[in-house]
């Protein structure tokens, strides 16, 4: 089996220079405050497709032998893969075929059309679309561009970690999400070539942890889905296996309220979007703050490619999380006045009213009484508790929902 080194990554480097964005490597001052580590963020959110995969993907391709280059490539990815691969292979003059699963969002579909790839749906699954790839591969001659189980598609990714450690060159922990292995087995080998005492920490979503299954030979259970589809791996790349077993020093699991609330708070704080997986690294900080406390911690924001209902998603949910959004059931007299007294209180106190939904016929309530349900913007939680007690002293029945 092929092995990844330094050199190899410090080569594809060279390779990348103006090929992709050297993207920034800076702290945060506000997320070190909240984190309890000294926080710097890798914000790969910036390349042109919005992910670090265009850095394999263009060192892949850009190797490949005249033979090959004039035969063309494919892929199957739903998402970053397929717009790397798709980008990068136009700006080579290659054809690319792309084969993504029937259900990838349709903004996905033209997005890797509009950059010159043939597009081509097929399969319920990733699996299906897999060996449809390969397939086709086979049939046309096409050389196949793995997502991540490739030592020059993990070259490529490990020359961001090269840019962390210029940039930041005390860096003592790195954080990475890991799907397939490819980014955390280039990260890994670069990082402990350059510096053998940082440890580099892999984080996965809960429901899809299969490179902690390989790694540590457990079976814990996959889920059906995660907010943070972009790693939702559920048999991790056997090349990137190997150097993880080797060189990554932790593998953390995260849940899907961790994630939301990482996504949520690096577009609040950073004013940066994230994609799912590209917050895990923030998300495991969240989670486990003693695995990081005091030290001086480099986190990849790996992608920003996010569904728009998903983040509106993200934002009410977490929202209503931190109080800011509040759902109230007010029960009064229906009486002429009883609702502007309602909304008055509500003013009073200082809450909006974003939503208002008058009840008389659902409801278990004397007939000369009426249910209100508030949705209210709210500053914090101790905020809506002192909008209740302004109800209750209002003479009215009011129970959070």
């Amino acid at each position: 089996m092929l092995k990844l080194k330094l050199n190899d990554i410090q080569r594809a480097a060279e390779r990348l220079r103006g090929a992709v964005l050297e993207t920034p490597c800076v702290e945060s001052l506000t997320l070190s405050r909240i984190t309890g580590a000294q926080v710097f963020l890798k914000f790969e959110n910036l390349q042109f497709t919005a992910s670090f995969k265009e850095r394999g993907a263009f060192n892949k391709l850009a190797q490949l032998s005249a033979q090959e280059r004039a035969r063309g490539v494919v892929a199957m990815s739903a998402g970053n893969h397929a717009q790397g691969v798709a980008y990068h292979a136009e700006r080579l003059g290659l054809r690319a075929v792309i084969v993504m699963p029937r259900f990838t969002p349709g903004v996905k579909v033209e997005r890797t059309r509009g950059f010159g790839a043939e597009v081509v749906l097929h399969g319920d699954t990733l699996a299906e679309a897999r060996q449809h790839a390969y397939a086709l591969a086979e049939q046309q001659g096409l050389v196949f561009v793995h997502p991540y189980d490739d030592v020059q598609i993990a070259a490529g990714q490990g020359t961001l970690a090269l840019e962390m450690l210029a940039a930041q060159p005390d860096l003592e922990q790195l954080v990475v999400a890991v799907g397939g292995g490819g980014l955390i087995a280039g990260v890994a080998t670069a990082a402990k070539g350059l510096k053998p005492g940082i440890e580099v920490i892999g984080v996965q979503a809960q429901r899809f942890a299969a490179m902690v299954n390989a790694v540590r030979h457990e079976d814990l259970p996959m889920g059906s889905s995660t907010i943070a589809e972009g790693i939702a791996v559920t048999q991790p790349g056997e090349i990137t296996t190997q150097i993880v077993r080797r060189l990554v020093d932790d593998l953390l699991l995260v849940d899907e309220g961790d994630i939301e609330q990482a996504v949520l708070m690096l577009l609040e704080i950073e004013k940066t979007l994230v994609e799912g997986a590209g917050a895990a690294a923030l998300a495991a900080l969240l989670r486990h703050p003693q695995r990081f406390a005091g030290k001086k911690v480099g986190l990849v924001l790996s992608g920003g490619n996010i569904d728009p209902m998903l983040l509106a998603s993200i934002i009410e949910r977490g929202m209503v999380r931190s109080g800011r959004l509040t759902r109230l059931k007010v029960n009064a007299r229906d009486v002429p006045g009883v609702l502007a007294r309602i909304t008055a209180t509500v003013a009073a106190a200082g809450a909006n009213i974003a939503e208002v939904h008058h009840q008389r016929a659902f409801t278990l309530l004397a007939a000369q009484s009426v249910e209100i349900e508030l949705v209210l913007q709210t500053r914090n939680q101790d905020h809506a508790q002192e909008v209740m007690a302004a109800l209750q002293a209002q003479d009215m029945q009011v129970s959070a929902v």
